[in-house]
């Protein structure tokens, strides 16, 4: 599932893309479930004639402010992509929502396993209220982080990945921000001493903005995989230090990396530098 980075390189190429300032003229859904807050035909009325203001990001949600009122959001999910096209340009089989542009281009979602969503709100959306801080603000400091984890006795992984505690981590920069703090995953997160939530709160905006400088991961070369618009690689793959790296050397201390299952969640670990917890 794309995460931060490549949530928001996607944001960045669409920014590139000129759409800011661009009316939705039309949106026809493929595959209706895509759309989770109406029906296809009521969310083709919600969207008409709305003007694009401005694209960012929050967590793992691409967010569309429109004007003169509205919100519009989009969640990748597993396989989810936003493209830009041609009105001519063939259909791909895979396309579940065509948004027509003022301009004649369209932007097309595709989305091989259907898992992602758009939502229309014409207030705030309700995900905001309940998400966690954005690990990239100014309001993301050691002292909120370390608030976050003495109120849960849960281990840190899976704590890190509750998208209610920091907004817009996955599997593998959660993984890559613990080895690089050297702490292991299965750590309960009320046991973590000021030194090492302080070394966490580091790693955590070192791996992300690592991401971003890399456009984002990309960990195969299939459709399933992530692509940014223009289908664009990422190449963080290239910058990871254990995510997948199982059996090979560890970059700090040379021991073998292994993979362990954490909540149901693969994890990749040096046992050298990551000591497991006594307890």
């Amino acid at each position: 599932m794309p995460e931060l980075p490549e949530v928001e390189t996607v944001v960045q190429d669409l920014r590139k893309s000129g759409i800011e300032g661009l009316h939705f003229q039309s949106a026809q859904a493929f595959w209706p479930k895509t759309i989770e807050t109406s029906s296809p035909q009521v969310f083709d009325q919600q969207i008409k004639n709305r003007q694009i203001q401005a694209i960012s990001r929050r967590a793992k949600f691409i967010v569309f402010e429109l004007a003169p009122t509205g919100w519009l959001l989009v969640h990748l999910r597993m396989t989810g992509r936003l493209d830009l096209f041609s009105k001519d340009s063939p259909l791909d089989a895979h396309v579940r929502i065509r948004s027509t542009l003022s301009d004649g281009r369209e932007l097309r979602f595709t989305d091989i396993r259907k898992f992602g969503r758009w939502y229309f709100y014409e207030n705030e959306p309700p995900q905001f209220s309940t998400l966690g801080p954005e690990p990239l603000s100014t309001a993301f400091t050691p002292n909120v982080l370390a608030q976050k984890l003495s109120h849960s006795k849960r281990q840190i992984k899976p704590l890190l990945l509750d998208q209610t505690t920091v907004s817009g981590l996955g599997n593998i920069y959660v993984d890559e921000a613990l080895w690089q703090a050297q702490i292991h995953p299965v750590t309960a997160s009320n046991q973590l001493n000021d030194q090492s939530i302080a070394c966490l709160h580091k790693a955590i905006i070192d791996v992300l903005k690592k991401g971003i400088r890399n456009s984002g991961t990309t960990l195969g070369k299939t459709a399933l995989n992530y692509y940014s618009v223009g289908k664009r690689r990422g190449e963080n793959q290239e910058a990871l230090q254990v995510f997948r790296k199982t059996g090979l050397p560890c970059p700090r201390c040379g021991s073998v990396i292994e993979r362990l299952i954490v909540s149901q969640r693969s994890s990749h670990v040096c046992l050298q530098c990551q000591k497991p917890p006594k307890s």
